[in-house]
């Protein structure tokens, strides 16, 4: 079996049927990659850069296309390492590593696809019988009978565990965050005071404070330390993205300051840039995500060099079906995932795409048993879905806004 093409495919349709979630975007775009070959068989594959510059894609594609072109899928890492080097000068971090993420997600499910096998035991085989998984829940939907109700959304679907923004959130006033530490550490106390009086504390919650990508600023080490420290009672799972990945050695600090996990990791690409982090004990719990990290198999290494630090990861996925499942098998082939992140009430750029081929029981996600990554593109849904320039997400700032972009797309 040999390739014979590599095609991109935009995509832009809902991005939830979350109702909550749906109150901050209307739409998701997706960039696919397919390869091609001289039998029945295309392997699939997802980049996340698909959901904020698409348009960038399949050009990248491209440049990498006439490696692959007459190649079997035998030698993978091989096959990689060619690209890696042919785009070495630009293609070592960032975008153009995250497509290659997408590409070589495609060759591992068509080599799964070829000998009958689901990813996961092609990486190495599954760690685990099951995983916990959280609803990722985007911001903190207020006021706060309104975060109640979020909350019973995700726990009526079956999820034992969920992830809330920092922060508030309402139609009214937009994105809030308190940005002093005293006034950011009262505000995230009386948000999990209610929150564990509403849930007990047999439930999981996680708190994300998007300062990665925060639309309202960021914040220091000292606001991040006085959070976090303020929080410890609540039992919370970890603190994600308390500091922007700008200031490592903020994160090693603010992981001596405090007993609460602090995660991070998931817009990190390439080794070198994740050793930086690991190396300085900037994360107790690592998040890479197996279509933006730079490949299924880099992914495996970082979880490797965080586990050689006895911390874990818990894997990243807000990508569409495709970054899903990539995430969900490289999790089960890392022996040291604690939780993986699963979107809530996923729309059909999820559901048309993974099928049947995600499992949750009891609040945890379970191996993937369908040969490759158990993901399928159907011409129906390219049909149903085509691409929208312009419907990648971005940071507002005066001239191009995020919410008039999804209310012009979404008319």
């Amino acid at each position: 079996m040999k390739i014979t093409d590599v095609q991109t495919v935009l995509l832009t349709g809902p991005c939830t049927n979350d109702p909550f979630l749906s109150e901050t975007r209307k739409l998701r775009s997706a960039a696919f990659i397919e390869v091609h070959t001289d039998s029945e068989l295309v392997g699939l594959g997802e980049t996340y850069a698909g959901y904020f510059a698409p348009e960038s894609v399949p050009s990248i594609v491209d440049f990498f296309k006439p490696i692959l072109i007459g190649q079997t899928v035998d030698d993978i890492q091989e096959l990689y390492t060619r690209m890696d080097h042919c785009g070495n000068f630009w293609c070592r971090v960032g975008l153009g590593l995250s497509v290659l993420n997408g590409i070589e997600a495609a060759l591992w499910d068509l080599r799964g696809k070829q000998e009958g096998q689901p990813v996961h035991a092609l990486l190495g085989g599954a760690k685990h019988d099951r995983i916990l998984a959280y609803a990722t829940g985007g911001s903190s939907n207020y006021p706060l009978d309104k975060l109640s109700r979020k909350i019973d959304h995700y726990l009526n679907l079956g999820f034992r565990a969920f992830k809330i923004g920092a922060g508030a959130y309402s139609i009214e006033h937009g994105f809030q965050i308190e940005n002093a530490p005293d006034a950011a550490a009262a505000f995230e106390v009386a948000k999990m005071e209610h929150i564990r009086a509403h849930v007990g504390n047999d439930i999981g919650v996680m708190i994300d404070a998007h300062m990665g990508n925060a639309p309202t600023g960021q914040w220091d080490l000292e606001t991040a330390t006085a959070v976090l420290r303020a929080l410890e009672p609540f039992g919370l799972i970890f603190f994600e993205e308390p500091l922007h990945y700008t200031d490592p050695w903020g994160y090693a600090e603010l992981c001596k300051r405090t007993s609460l996990p602090v995660a991070g990791g998931e817009c990190l690409t390439g080794i070198s840039e994740w050793r930086t982090f690991v190396e300085k004990d900037c994360f107790d719990i690592g998040q890479p995500d197996a279509s933006f990290t730079g490949g299924l198999s880099l992914v495996c290494e970082v979880a490797s060099m965080l586990g050689a630090r006895d911390r874990t990861i818990a894997t990243h996925a807000w990508g569409a079906g495709g970054s899903l499942m990539q995430n969900v098998h490289v999790a089960f082939a890392c022996p040291n995932t604690t939780v993986i992140e699963v979107p809530p009430d996923y729309g059909s750029l999820h559901s048309e795409i993974v099928g049947e081929s995600f499992r949750m029981r009891d609040g945890s996600v379970l191996p993937p048993d369908t040969p490759g990554l158990g993901i399928a593109l159907t011409e129906e849904t390219k049909t149903r879905y085509p691409f929208i320039p312009g419907s990648g997400e971005f940071n507002s700032v005066p001239g191009k806004d995020l919410a008039e972009m999804d209310a012009r797309l979404s008319r």
